[in-house]
């Protein structure tokens, strides 16, 4: 089976990670404040806050940004769950913004217009959380706009799109969001294992984040009430989680970034031949943006199913049983049960439910050969043509 995502693990990173098993620290050591600072002198972020996934990275960011009971998070139904389920994890309502059909991001436009809604009705969001699908960047000028307009903040969910980078400045940077987050599954541009970043410019935001990633608890005499105890003293001074990363998962993650622009530039080059292999099926390719550098987490094709004779299950399966393993990303968030039993249903946001219709992400990973892909591009032309 070609998957259609897979890390690219070499004999650096696992000479990194066996040097801190050997080491003396295994969690809360060196590594982590040091992959933490590779981050944010990538992104050119003022903070870098490393935890164990980027869902635990979302919700430390909507409870750094004070999102609670009575209040509303905003997203794109085309992401993993994990984007609006940080908003219920805070008590919050969450609703959804229809996508772009031609980048498959959140729509400004259709945003803009909800915004205008929600401010005559008195139910405007607290946080929006652009999702940047597939390594392409939301158009974030238009949504940064709309946040000073309206009042909410923004978050980047950048779990695709790490060495990204939009009107050429990198994913993350924060011109147009208070806080980034980052992903590092192994199915990634860069792999933690299981791990994830919240990149922020925001002080206040940055000491908030680092609290609730660690139980609360603080040995900061700035943050702590009265005097210390002695060198052992530590205070709770919030309810927070342990989300903390690893040193194992910091020192994969160095070893990684050192090698993040090879892994986008590969999947640059492996999309370019998909583009050129891929015109002249029955399908609609990927659009980029002007203005953006995708991270190519993913390469999203969309079946013209009018002139095919199978369907988009039948082509799905297809593919499957001949070992390339392509997947969907993703089925819009409101149809979940979950969301369901909250009042979302088909119907709601038509532009995603068309897109679930046809879409099929093709593989695509950094270590892919040639003949690999052209293995998929071969099957995938027969399916569509016989």
């Amino acid at each position: 089976m070609i998957p259609y995502g897979k890390q690219d693990i070499t004999q650096d990173d696992i000479d990194a990670v066996v040097d801190v098993l050997h080491s003396d620290f295994l969690t809360q050591g060196p590594k982590v404040p040091a992959f933490e600072q590779a981050i944010a002198e990538y992104t050119g972020a003022k903070h870098a806050l490393a935890v164990n996934s980027a869902t635990s990275a979302l919700h430390i960011a909507c409870l750094a940004l004070g999102l609670g009971e009575g209040d509303r998070l905003w997203t794109t139904p085309i992401t993993f769950v994990a984007s609006a389920n940080c908003g219920r994890y805070c008590g919050a309502e969450v609703d959804f913004v229809d996508i772009d059909p031609t980048t498959y991001n959140l729509c400004p436009k259709q945003l803009e217009v909800k915004l205008k809604h929600a401010e005559a009705t008195g139910t405007l969001p607290k946080v929006v959380v652009a999702v940047h699908l597939c390594g392409q960047s939301c158009d974030m000028q238009a949504i940064g706009q709309l946040a000073d307009e309206y009042g909410f903040k923004v978050i980047e969910d950048a779990s695709h799109a790490i060495g990204g980078k939009y009107q050429n400045k990198p994913i993350g940077c924060g011109q147009y969001s208070d806080v980034t987050v980052f992903s590092f599954h192994p199915v990634k541009i860069v792999t933690t294992a299981e791990g994830g970043v919240a990149v922020t410019n925001d002080d206040a935001l940055a000491t908030s984040m680092a609290l609730y990633r660690s139980h609360g608890v603080t040995r900061d005499p700035l943050l702590m009430e009265g005097d210390s105890h002695g060198n052992w003293y530590y205070q709770q001074v919030a309810l927070g989680y342990n989300y903390r990363m690893t040193e194992l998962q910091a020192a994969l993650g160095l070893s990684q970034m050192q090698r993040v622009d090879q892994f986008v530039s590969a999947r640059h080059r492996l999309a370019a031949r998909y583009n050129e292999k891929l015109q002249d099926l029955p399908l609609v390719l990927p659009y980029q943006s002007n203005g953006t550098y995708s991270g190519l987490h993913l390469y999203v094709v969309r079946l013209q199913l009018a002139k095919l004779s199978k369907t988009h299950k039948q082509v799905f399966d297809a593919l499957r049983q001949q070992g390339i393993g392509v997947n969907m990303h993703y089925i819009p968030v409101h149809t979940q049960p979950y969301y369901q039993q909250l009042g979302f249903g088909p119907g709601d946001y038509p532009h995603a439910e068309q897109y679930y219709q046809d879409a099929i992400s093709l593989p695509m990973f950094h270590a892919m050969t040639d003949e690999q892909q052209d293995t998929v591009i071969d099957v995938l032309a027969a399916i569509l043509t016989e």
